[in-house]
């Protein structure tokens, strides 16, 4: 059964916009864990936020993969870019609390930010490697 173009249109559109509503929640979450407990040493994170899409942006279009063993220097930067704002994205508040800066209210919207943001960004992923998404424009 295929469906009409215009009807193909209408619900990646509405993928977009789910899309943006995870993104938008990922950041209101970091927003509350501050603004909540009055304490804005997890925008800290933020960095790790602005780090992580950094890779999408530099090799979206190249023609290596991301998960090959190859040997491009550009690749594997782009690799330990997005493995150190992982573990920077999670290490951060963790270190705070354990440092007594936050409690555990801010730490489990810090995370839990995290994991929408990865969501997001895997979903992007996915989004972005079918091939009836590029075709729609």
């Amino acid at each position: 059964m295929a469906l009409s173009r215009s009807m193909r249109t209408c619900l990646h559109s509405g993928r977009l916009a789910l899309l943006a509503i995870l993104v938008s929640g990922g950041i209101v979450l970091q927003i509350l864990a501050c603004a909540l407990y009055n304490n804005w040493w997890p925008m800290l994170t933020v960095l790790m936020y602005l780090i992580l899409p950094m890779p999408l942006i530099f090799f979206l279009g190249s023609d290596t993969s991301m998960m090959s063993n190859g040997g491009d220097g550009w690749v594997n930067f782009t690799k330990f870019l997005t493995g150190a704002s992982i573990v920077g994205s999670i290490a951060i508040p963790s270190i705070l609390k354990h440092a007594g800066v936050i409690g555990w209210g801010a730490l489990t919207m810090e995370l839990s930010s995290f994991v929408v943001f990865g969501v997001a960004i895997l979903w992007f992923l996915q989004m972005n490697s079918e091939d009836e998404y590029s075709s729609v424009f």
